[in-house]
């Protein structure tokens, strides 16, 4: 019997479209034998736009549910994650050649290691690609390093929350993806970050599309005030659960 990566998507209308490119990067994934990967494409509400994007193929699940951001889409979708570990892909994004495999084995060759991020390349509108200065050596990142890059460099993390692979019994306990309109993703990294040990693979595992309808790019995702609120309350949790001491891999 096969063993399974989920890859979850949150999609709403505008991005659509670029479902078969992602598609199409999942497709050229190369996995160890008795390894599959399920593609749940989760719609942040109930339109008509999404459903003729969506590949027909029997290792796709595709649902709707009534909107509440990229977030939600992604914790409901949990519900459909029927295997070892959970993949985050943007619709809007594409996962380099190797990147499953790469994650699969940083997480299945140490079991301290409870989640996994990749270096990433941004995919610019007229194709070309352009990297970051600055990312982590390959390997282990060590508990609460991500919060102290992230306090330490104005809210920016040294590895990027759209790269993550998780054991999936951890992002449950942690509950998912937090309740903001925005840094949700951020949000879960840096809990992750308190309770486990991560990895952070070198190597290129995803191609971030930069384009003007995506969500980063509106001006509402820069407003001070609610910046300042939702880094705080990102903040905050990390701290919280540093400070009860919980730990993954639970041991005894």
């Amino acid at each position: 019997m096969s063993r399974r990566i989920i890859i979850v998507t949150a999609v709403h209308g505008p991005s659509a479209h670029f479902l078969t490119e992602a598609y199409k990067s999942l497709c050229e994934q190369v996995l160890p034998d008795g390894w599959e990967w399920h593609w749940v494409i989760q719609e942040d509400g109930r339109t008509d736009t999404v459903a003729p994007h969506v590949p027909e193929d029997e290792r796709v699940t595709f649902r709707q549910g009534r909107p509440g951001g990229p977030g939600v889409a992604r914790t409901i979708a949990l519900a459909q994650a029927d295997g070892e570990y959970v993949k985050v892909l943007d619709a809007d994004d594409q996962l380099a050649p190797g990147a499953l495999a790469r994650d699969l084995a940083a997480l299945e060759g140490d079991r301290s290691i409870g989640w996994a991020t990749s270096r990433v390349l941004d995919f610019l509108p007229d194709g070309s690609t352009a990297g970051f200065p600055g990312d982590p050596d390959n390997g282990p990142v060590e508990r609460g390093a991500v919060l102290d890059f992230w306090k330490a460099n104005g809210f920016r993390a040294q590895v990027h929350p759209a790269t993550l692979f998780v054991r999936r019994d951890l992002v449950l306990a942690l509950g998912g993806w937090m309740a903001l309109p925005a840094s949700e993703d951020t949000g879960l990294l840096l809990a992750l970050n308190a309770v486990s040990r991560g990895w952070f693979s070198a190597e290129v595992g995803l191609l971030y599309r930069k384009w003007e309808g995506q969500a980063t790019g509106q001006a509402s995702h820069i407003d001070p005030a609610e910046r300042e609120a939702r880094m705080a309350v990102v903040e905050a949790r990390a701290r919280a659960l540093t400070s009860f001491g919980w730990r993954f891999p639970v041991s005894g």
